[in-house]
């Protein structure tokens, strides 16, 4: 795969915290059609500086705009010097009839991993466009320090943040989330992508189980910590994100893992924010 991106074109750009938001569009190799991305430059990165690269996933129905627009993220990143990367959440109009018949699979809802089941392994390969493309390509054109990645994401995104980190070790040295899907083998929604994307053969769906993987370490993974953050008034915490699941199984892998449950608090982007700065701060304490 090369290192450059193919018909990358700007979208819009805006002045932020002396940096820049940046929206682009590029043809993606590994989806076989155009796909969409964000990135914030801080003043760091605009004045020549090699800064670390976060990647943020987003959740079920959101775009690549949801996080940039939501979460209040730019201005610590300006001050930490962290560039932000925020990928579409899926391929869209890929011509699939049934593409956008649900919220919670298809259209806004790629969950980061490579659909096996036809007709969604055309284009559903959100593991190898963000692992193989978009994130060594973002990082050449921008200047970004491979060397000093991390991860972290909210709901299907915080799903996706754990599961690449553990499935794809040394590529990233930080990782967080916001109200992951934390063992989706266990739960509706992952009943429900995992059949459509990878099909009935559940000896498959462990490989896309952040609880289930992080049982298979034989070490902690992350020495340095996990940090999540769940809100108590979630109203899908009980059925769908099972962060239990996960907190068990770091302790029988010796993995630090920061899990704060926090009363009042609801699946949004008002928690998100709320929270924001102490996950860019793990990030940037990690990354150095």
């Amino acid at each position: 795969m090369s290192n450059t991106f193919e018909r990358l074109e700007l979208i819009s750009e805006h002045a932020c915290f002396g940096g820049v938001q940046r929206f682009y569009k590029h043809m993606s190799a590994e989806v076989g059609l155009p796909m969409r991305f964000g990135v914030f430059l801080p003043p760091q990165a605009l004045a020549g500086g090699s800064v670390p690269m976060l990647t943020y996933l987003a959740g079920l129905t959101c775009t690549e705009e949801t996080f940039a627009m939501k979460a209040g993220a730019q201005r610590v990143a300006a001050e930490l010097g962290l560039a932000l990367l925020m990928p579409d959440t899926s391929p869209r109009n890929t011509g699939v009839d049934s593409e956008d018949h649900h919220w919670d699979f298809g259209v806004g809802a790629g969950f980061y991993l490579d659909a096996t089941e036809t007709p969604w392994s055309g284009h559903w390969c959100m593991e190898s466009y963000l692992l193989k493309e978009l994130l060594p390509q973002a990082a050449a054109e921008f200047g970004l320090d491979t060397t000093r990645q991390g991860l972290f994401g909210h709901s299907m995104g915080g799903h996706g943040a754990l599961t690449l980190a553990l499935r794809h070790p040394g590529v990233f040295r930080s990782v967080s989330a916001f109200a992951p899907i934390c063992a989706p083998t266990q739960c509706p929604w992952g009943h429900k992508a995992f059949t459509g994307y990878l099909g009935q053969d559940e000896s498959t769906w462990a490989e896309h189980d952040a609880s289930a993987l992080m049982a298979g370490q034989g070490a902690a993974p992350y020495p340095d910590g996990i940090l999540i953050d769940q809100g108590l008034a979630d109203k899908f915490l009980a059925e769908q994100l099972h962060p239990e699941a996960f907190e068990s199984a770091c302790q029988a892998a010796g993995q630090p893992l920061t899990l704060r449950r926090h009363e009042g608090h609801d699946h949004g982007y008002y928690f998100i924010s709320t929270f924001m700065e102490d996950h860019l701060r793990h990030h940037a304490l990690a990354l150095g």
